[in-house]
């Protein structure tokens, strides 16, 4: 008969109580937290049983946040670039697969709280907006400097060339609409529903002078660029039949 060893109960109980599943994600993004708060709420999604808060507004920042140190980036990195082409760049590093792609080196999917059955791996958008949050995160926990030092461990920051072949719906509306002198497209939400696990969000995207367009997903980005898509398509055909 096999003896079993008495102290392994006790030295798996205190393995258990003593490792920090976070410490590990905090070694892979290069940055420990002073206060975990932050890096507990970039990783709540909504629909976590039992949470009040969620990484929505963190991505809102974040969003901010990445933006800006990418265009100071580009900026004094590549001098001779006009601003179309300094556009190209950010629009390249801040697209959802670019940011999908960071979280899944990050392995964030095994992070991320939220309702069981909710296979967060498979759902890029929610992988993109995760990593704005914890950019926002780390500029609220201590500010630019160690949010840039998680930029440029992370980021490909050579995704230009691909952006030139794959610009994105919204920045080609974007482009399509300053080229005419009608200002930047203007997008609203207009209707969410559906459980948290499973949002359906209905956004508009209008442009002064002509219809707005709605689309309906299962994030703000793709019903972003969804509508800014289909209002470019009505809006190339419109000038064509003209």
């Amino acid at each position: 008969m096999a003896i079993r060893n008495p102290l392994w109960p006790h030295r798996r109980w205190h393995y258990l109580m003593t490792v920090d599943p976070l410490e590990k994600l905090e070694q892979a993004m290069g940055y420990q937290f002073a206060d975990r708060q932050f890096l507990h709420e970039a990783l709540s999604h909504s629909s976590f049983t039992g949470s009040s808060i969620s990484y929505e507004r963190l991505e809102f920042l974040g969003d901010r946040v990445l933006g800006l140190l990418l265009a100071d980036h580009f900026y004094a990195a590549f001098p001779d670039d006009d601003e179309g082409a300094l556009s190209l760049r950010l629009h390249g590093e801040a697209r959802m697969s670019t940011l999908a792609e960071i979280a899944k080196n990050l392995h964030l999917a095994d992070y991320i709280k939220s309702q069981n059955g909710f296979d967060i791996a498979q759902n890029d958008g929610v992988l993109a907006d995760v990593v704005e949050s914890l950019m926002a995160a780390i500029y609220l926990d201590a500010g630019l400097t160690p949010a840039r030092g998680f930029l440029y461990r992370h980021w490909p920051l050579n995704s230009a060339a691909d952006a030139r072949h794959e610009k994105d719906a919204k920045s080609s509306l974007q482009e399509w609409s300053l080229q005419r002198g009608l200002g930047l497209p203007v997008y609203r939400q207009v209707a969410k529903s559906g459980p948290d696990h499973a949002p359906k969000m209905t956004y508009e995207v209008k442009i002064n002078g002509h219809d707005s367009v709605t689309a309906t997903a299962g994030s703000r980005k793709i019903a972003e660029q969804t509508a800014a898509a289909a209002l470019l398509k009505k809006l190339q055909e419109r000038t064509q039949v003209s």
